[in-house]
């Protein structure tokens, strides 16, 4: 596993909402049939569950978020990766599957603040009051790909690294202080 690289080294923005790139975080993407049991007892040892439909779920500095009906994101320690890796790969041998460290692909921002939730009305077509607690949106920042849930008092959201400036500039622009709704 390659040494851990924030992808804009931790570039932060006070505007309205403090935005902030908080990489790098540890990040494996588990496609296969979910309904499996393999796959409830392999989260288990992780400390996870499979979580419904369009929920996240955490355990201490572990999350496990749906992101399909096959597929789910486990977020957790940078460090932790290649252990977890090996235990999902003897636990779900026997069935078909794929867990990939995606680590290095994704950028992790932290939206915060009063009206954090403004930064992204502007960008997602989501009905942020709709938003229930622990629920992951799996969406798009004006026109890239990005998931996002609320946390303590805030937003995580997660894209693609190739394009993590021009995130960072859509929620700076999007948190500017005289720019709120």
């Amino acid at each position: 596993m390659s040494n851990p690289v924030s992808a804009l080294n931790g570039q932060s923005y006070d505007g309205f909402a403090k935005i902030t790139e908080i990489g790098p975080m540890g990040m494996i993407t588990l496609r296969c049939d979910l309904a499996e049991k393999p796959v409830a007892a392999a989260l288990k040892k992780l400390g996870l569950s499979v979580p419904a439909p369009r929920r996240i779920a955490k355990a201490g500095a572990r999350s496990v978020g749906w992101m399909s009906p096959d597929e789910l994101l486990l977020i957790l320690p940078y460090a932790e990766v290649a252990a977890t890796l090996e235990t999902l790969n003897k636990a779900l041998a026997k069935l078909h599957f794929l867990a990939a460290d995606v680590s290095d692909a994704r950028a992790v921002f932290r939206i915060e603040g009063d009206k954090a939730n403004q930064v992204l009305a502007k960008l997602c077509p989501v009905d942020l009051a709709m938003l229930e607690p622990n629920e992951l949106r799996r969406t798009r920042a004006a026109q890239v790909a990005a998931a996002f849930w609320a946390e303590d008092g805030g937003y995580t959201l997660v894209s693609f690294r190739s394009v993590a400036g021009y995130v960072m500039g859509l929620l700076t622009v999007s948190s500017a202080k005289g720019a709120e709704i």
